[in-house]
């Protein structure tokens, strides 16, 4: 994947999506001894990140074949509505294979959109196998949640925009699930800061596969994760694993409770509604603001889409 093909993902998909702000936090620099910049993708489209790779998979398709298409695909939630989303503005049908415990919030919004809702049972196995019945019996295109490169083409123009408004940034933190985010993260970095702005990532210790496989050098599945933050408790994505072990400076773990204290604390203290997954990042920073005292450093938050009857819960 090219710096030319990033800037071309993003000139594609301009129009579609928001460009998303960036707010800071007095409170927080104090806090950490960190100059802090977060890039607000819970204002995104379908409220995540995920907007900018399923419009790009999507308008490539219909470049290819423009009589028509039929997305599919199996993901928890943003992935879901993002793509759901991509396809009603472009007058596509799509499929969802979803596990039966997704959260509500993003059931209802995948509905909201017009794709139709397959339910499977809640492993990695049993969505891959729904979704190959349903590409069988309808001849759907897959459009991965991550593992693609028009996926993480399309992601990788969230960290250009980041650069464009902040281009003086010493690091930019973005979680890890299956990777498709951070690994564009880092293209970008590595493109538009000619390496000037160093790229990290964040990831719950309870679905820690993306930490075991960098520090390991190896693959290393995700089994059993037990997060909070659904969004990241995917396998990291083959395509993407080599480019973060080659870009990616280090990728921190923080525990359930840290994640709960930085979500909280930013509800109350920025008034911002963000998911568990974009409180990873913030807690990562919290939890290792040593390592970038008196440095600039952005923190992506990749998504809003949080089911507020558990908020009281994890309070």
């Amino acid at each position: 994947m090219t710096k030319a093909e990033i800037l071309e993902a993003y000139q594609r998909i301009s129009s579609y999506i928001h460009k998303t702000p960036i707010a800071t936090s007095a409170s927080f620099n104090t806090l950490t001894g960190v100059e802090v910049f977060f890039k607000c993708e819970n204002f995104q489209k379908v409220g995540a990140f995920k907007a900018r790779g399923a419009i790009n998979a999507l308008l490539t398709l219909k470049e290819k074949h423009p009589s028509g298409v039929h997305a599919a695909t199996h993901s928890s939630g943003n992935h879901a509505q993002a793509l759901a989303w991509a396809a009603k503005q472009l007058g596509c049908r799509a499929t969802i294979v979803m596990p039966s415990n997704s959260p509500k919030v993003k059931l209802d919004a995948v509905k909201g959109y017009g794709a139709e809702v397959v339910l499977c049972e809640p492993t990695l196995q049993a969505r891959e196998e729904t979704l190959a019945k349903v590409s069988e019996a309808t001849g759907a295109v897959f459009v991965p949640p991550y593992n693609d490169e028009r996926i993480i083409t399309g992601a990788a123009t969230c960290a250009l925009e980041f650069l464009k408004d902040v281009p003086d940034l010493n690091a930019i933190i973005a979680p890890v699930g299956g990777g498709g985010l951070l690994a564009g993260t880092a293209l970008s970095a590595t493109y538009f800061s000619q390496g000037r702005t160093k790229v990290y990532a964040a990831e719950p210790t309870e679905a820690d596969d993306a930490y075991q496989s960098f520090k390991s050098g190896k693959f290393v599945p995700s089994k059993n994760p037990n997060t909070i933050a659904d969004g990241l408790k995917t396998s990291l994505g083959t395509i993407n694993f080599p480019i973060i072990q080659k870009h990616v400076e280090d990728i921190f773990t923080v525990s359930e409770s840290e994640i709960i204290e930085s979500l909280i604390w930013v509800y109350e203290r920025m008034k911002l509604v963000i998911e568990p997954s974009a409180a990873v990042t913030v807690a990562a920073l919290q939890k290792n603001a040593e390592r970038f005292k008196g440095q600039k450093v952005g923190v992506i938050l990749s998504g809003g889409n949080v089911d507020l009857k558990h908020f009281g819960e994890w309070k």
